[in-house]
């Protein structure tokens, strides 16, 4: 059995973001839901899995086979579309086994899971690194960490037409830029295609300079034929990938309790918090009209809530 051809196109609801500081600021924003596009497979995460989803059925692949951590966002997207629609999942997990809410999902849905250690994990960017597995599984299709490929970002430019398709029912004529966490970037250059220079797009980065967003964004632009974008990366890492601090929390507890918007500390909440600073420091000015994708992640935040 391959994996079957999945022509599931999710909506993602745009809806304006209503709070005091954007009203004094007079910066009008719009929020992509991400989050709300399905119970279980939410999230950019699905996006970026369309296209090699697709790939895997066109060479008769039986599944796919990826990398992440125990908290992974999108091992727990690949889990969920497995389950729900019939084909077989191998997730390669950073570190020694342990029990999360997010694994005990992966396991629940049906993925095969194996830990690599954290040396092992190191080696994921060698050339030869994905010899054994392919022997091991020559069915699968492998999908890189995050789904960091032009595929993947090509999976999630039909965003701009979901907000484009919905301008209307805000009353906007138009938008002026994208603002959205990045982790890999990979969301964020498929939005770069499809805007193709008509308007900026702002990457928030969840993890410090040093981690390759920008190599990776410039890549994918370049596999696409394309040399440069309209997008700017900010640093919104507060120190570190998953680093959390007081001022985070507590602007992610006011910032739900005022817009109802669930936030999670990783993504979201730290791209916001970006998008606040920006506007505070004139980066982002009065009159604009921003589109703020959520690009979900609220089941890793369990994780973090069973460490507090």
């Amino acid at each position: 059995m391959s994996v079957p051809l999945i022509d599931w196109e999710p909506r993602a609801p745009l809806q304006r973001l209503h709070l005091d500081w954007l009203v004094s600021a007079g910066v009008e924003v719009a929020v992509l839901r991400l989050d709300l596009i399905d119970p279980l497979i939410t999230g950019n995460k699905w996006f970026k899995l369309n296209h090699p989803l697709h790939a895997a059925h066109a060479t008769g692949a039986h599944g796919l086979i990826s990398l992440g951590g125990a908290h992974s966002n999108h091992l727990h997207a690949l889990a969920a579309a497995g389950k729900r629609f019939g084909f077989t999942t191998v997730g390669l997990l950073r570190g020694h086994p342990q029990e999360t809410p997010t694994t005990r999902d992966l396991q629940a849905f049906g993925m095969h899971l194996h830990w690599l250690g954290f040396a092992g994990y190191r080696a994921r960017h060698a050339p030869d690194f994905w010899q054994p597995w392919q022997a091991l599984y020559p069915h699968l299709h492998t999908v890189p960490e995050g789904g960091a490929s032009l595929a993947g970002a090509q999976g999630c430019s039909p965003l701009v037409k979901q907000v484009r398709e919905q301008l209307a029912g805000l009353g906007w004529a138009d938008y002026d830029a994208w603002w959205l966490a990045a982790g890999t970037g990979t969301t964020l250059a498929g939005v770069v295609l499809a805007e193709a220079g008509r308007r900026r797009v702002y990457g928030a980065m969840a993890v410090p300079e040093d981690h390759g967003v920008a190599r990776n964004v410039a890549s994918i632009l370049q596999s696409a034929g394309r040399v440069a974008g309209d997008y700017q990366l900010i640093d919104a890492s507060r120190g570190g990938f998953a680093r959390v601090d007081e001022t985070l929390l507590d602007f992610i507890g006011v910032s739900e309790l005022a817009c109802g918007v669930p936030l999670e500390p990783v993504y979201t909440g730290k791209a916001l918090l970006a998008l606040k600073e920006a506007i505070e420091s004139g980066r982002v000015e009065r009159g604009q009209r921003v589109v703020f994708v959520h690009t979900g992640g609220l089941q890793g935040r369990r994780g973090l809530e069973q460490r507090a």
